[in-house]
């Protein structure tokens, strides 16, 4: 393979996943245990250390379910190296994957440090959920060998990886992302890149309205989540995502996709005073449910 030629599937050893936080661990833990090398960077050893652990507690839980062999725990932890040295990270790397949050122009920066130091055949891919992944490849000198891989939290149990391509992805670049997702073990879906892709951006309608419902006193969100469970199959209720996924993840893509698509998209007060409120779900504590331990009580 020539230093000019875009890496295939089936010659990917190495991958960089640059951010260990809530979705970059999950990445990085899948890629391991799908039998890649994998080096996880982040801007200091504390958050990629915390990372680690929380890619072990994942670990832990899954052999105790029965879920994990012993041995696999072993390999994919013997496979994950951490640094906060971003060269380093993506110095041999076949495949990057990007993970920071969702700030246009800290992922152009990024990209642009990727660009400097990362292999000219490796796959460059972004994590972002809503943001234009043409508008963060030209920070890169070849912007075809750009395209999104938008995972889903928590990374080790959702299937699905949406891979998005923006008008100058070249096609090599498209299937080795599909067949990376494949290895992960995720069903791909090629989506075009649009404000919000699919996933983001049917999600968030259903999750702004529940939170009106709320707001003006429809249902309680439990009861509007357990309407969503039991009347239309759904595997978690839209305001219990939320509180997942983040209340500022949420307000940062409503306040992208109104500029972008229309004021459908405008969050609701309840949800900017929830996230000034510093009530950001899961993570916080409270959201629209209170969480202790990782755990709605």
């Amino acid at each position: 393979m020539s230093q000019t030629e875009l890496v295939s599937i089936e010659e990917v050893r190495r991958v960089a996943v640059l951010g260990a936080g809530t979705m970059g661990h999950g990445i990085a833990q899948v890629a391991a245990m799908a039998g890649y090398d994998v080096v996880m960077r982040d801007i200091d050893d504390g958050i990629t250390g915390r990372g680690l652990e929380r890619i072990r507690a994942n670990l832990d839980k899954g052999v105790k379910r029965g879920k994990v062999a012993p041995e696999d725990r072993q390999a994919t932890l013997a496979r994950i190296q951490t640094t906060a040295d971003l060269g380093r990270a993506v110095a041999d790397a076949d495949v990057v994957i990007e993970a920071a949050p969702e700030t246009m122009a800290l992922k152009r920066e990024l990209f642009a440090a990727i660009d400097r130091a990362a292999p000219a055949h490796a796959l460059l891919a972004t994590n972002t959920s809503s943001l234009s992944v043409a508008d963060i490849a030209t920070a890169v000198s070849v912007p075809g060998r750009v395209v999104g891989m938008h995972f889903f939290n928590p990374v080790h149990i959702m299937k699905l990886v949406e891979v998005v391509h923006h008008g100058g992805s070249h096609a090599a670049a498209v299937a080795c992302a599909r067949g990376l997702g494949e290895q992960m073990g995720k069903t791909p879906i090629t989506v075009k890149d649009e404000p919000g892709f699919a996933s983001s951006r049917l999600g968030l309608v259903l999750g702004l309205e529940a939170m009106r419902m709320v707001e003006s006193g429809v249902a309680s969100a439990a009861d509007i989540d357990t309407a969503m469970k039991l009347g239309y199959g759904h595997p978690m209720g839209p305001l219990e995502l939320t509180d997942l996924v983040g209340l500022d993840i949420r307000l940062n893509i409503a306040d992208y996709l109104t500029q972008k698509i229309g004021e459908h998209f405008h969050a609701p007060d309840i949800l900017r005073d929830k996230v000034a409120a510093g009530q950001l779900g899961k993570k916080s504590g409270e959201g629209f449910y209170r969480w202790k331990d990782g755990k709605k009580v």
